[in-house]
């Protein structure tokens, strides 16, 4: 059902869909280039028109960070899923019913109590569960480093208790603290060579490990050679954000998420615009802080989605936004942004953001507004 934006009531979750299609047409050419499949993260959307039209465009199953998000794909005819956090053993009933129901749910694990975990559970249930084993490639988070003795030791303990070693995967999260096309090349390579050579150990060692997964947007992006991976998870691409702009890998016009809103009060003496999009509308993600240029809560632009230069949200409590213009000398705010005058503000996570909203409200080249709903939750 088609609507008007002006109908909308806010603060609203707006998706630019000529902007979205390009962003996601524009990742699957890239990996489709380097000879990969992409398998993308539905995490930042969890919407299935996008995941739908991510799909078309030529993706190959889903990542997902909930056992929630995978019934929600698989409900919807898609089968082949991958659950990329670690699995906590009270999960493995989840998934189990997952799997009985059909889905190619594949799990996740860097430690020998959850290898031991998913082994005795699958055996207890004659279930032979796939499962990748996580990655260290950057110091950043969860994973084995590649020489670790217990690589090998986990292989072994889903070997010999007859869970399928579907492959390894890593991600590169530590490529959100860069912000220069050589950096940004050089992790993509790290990553690329750390997961391959943990395949390589593997094999070397009589596992069978035929998958290489690896992944995040920056490096996906910046990859030069991808020898030896088999796909590619990203999920940000889909919407880009603030962070993603300032590391340098999109265009302020292809960032996709907006959240509308409206004009409620000023404060002429300090020069402040009251919005009713607070924190609860963009989160209290302040992603872009410790990055070069700090866009405060979010980046303001015009109803039509036109950057203000200067115009930032630099204050946001909970259903109320501040915003202060650089250049503010001079400025009547009263004229130019009127009370019941509607704006609208990027966000620094795109992820966060869309998770403060049940919908989207997508608007199609034509200026046509659809109501696409989220999922949320466990």
């Amino acid at each position: 059902m088609s609507a008007s934006l002006a109908a909308l009531d806010t603060p609203a979750a707006l998706v630019d869909v000529p902007r979205m299609q390009h962003n996601i047409q524009r990742m699957q050419q890239r990996m489709d280039a380097l000879g990969v499949r992409l398998r993308p993260h539905i995490k930042t959307s969890k919407c299935l028109p996008v995941i739908q039209a991510q799909l078309a465009s030529g993706a190959s199953g889903v990542t997902v960070s909930t056992l929630k998000e995978a019934q929600y794909c698989f409900a919807e005819g898609i089968r082949d899923v991958f659950y990329a956090v670690a699995i906590a053993p009270g999960k493995l009933p989840q998934a189990l019913l997952l799997r009985r129901q059909g889905c190619q749910l594949s799990l996740l694990t860097d430690s020998l109590a959850a290898a031991q975990a998913i082994v005795a559970f699958g055996q207890q249930h004659n279930e032979r569960f796939d499962v990748w084993i996580e990655i260290d490639c950057d110091g950043h988070r969860s994973g084995l480093h590649v020489e670790d003795d217990s690589l090998l030791e986990v292989a072994r303990i889903l070997n010999e208790g007859g869970m399928p070693l579907r492959g390894v995967m890593t991600h590169a999260g530590s490529s959100y603290e860069l912000d220069t096309p050589e950096a940004l090349q050089a992790l993509a390579e790290q990553e690329r060579a750390l997961c391959v050579k943990a395949a390589q150990r593997l094999r070397e060692a009589g596992f069978a490990c035929p998958e290489v997964s690896i992944g995040s947007t920056p490096t996906a992006l910046s990859a030069l050679n991808l020898e030896g991976v088999t796909e590619v998870r990203a999920g940000v691409y889909v919407f880009f954000d603030l962070v993603m702009h300032n590391i340098g890998v999109c265009q302020a016009d292809e960032l996709a998420l907006s959240v509308l809103t409206t004009v409620i009060g000023h404060q002429k003496d300090k020069g402040w615009i009251i919005t009713d999009a607070g924190w609860m509308a963009m989160s209290r993600d302040r992603g872009t802080q410790r990055q070069q240029r700090d866009f405060g809560y979010g980046q303001v632009c015009t109803e039509a989605g036109d950057w203000i230069e200067g115009a930032l949200l630099t204050g946001a409590n909970q259903e109320h936004g501040i915003v202060s213009l650089e250049m503010a000398e001079g400025v009547d705010i009263t004229a130019r942004f009127p009370i019941g005058s509607r704006l609208r503000i990027l966000p620094n996570h795109a992820c966060a953001t869309g998770a403060q909203f049940p919908d989207y409200h997508a608007v199609d080249a034509e200026g046509g507004v659809h109501t696409w709903s989220r999922l949320h939750g466990w």
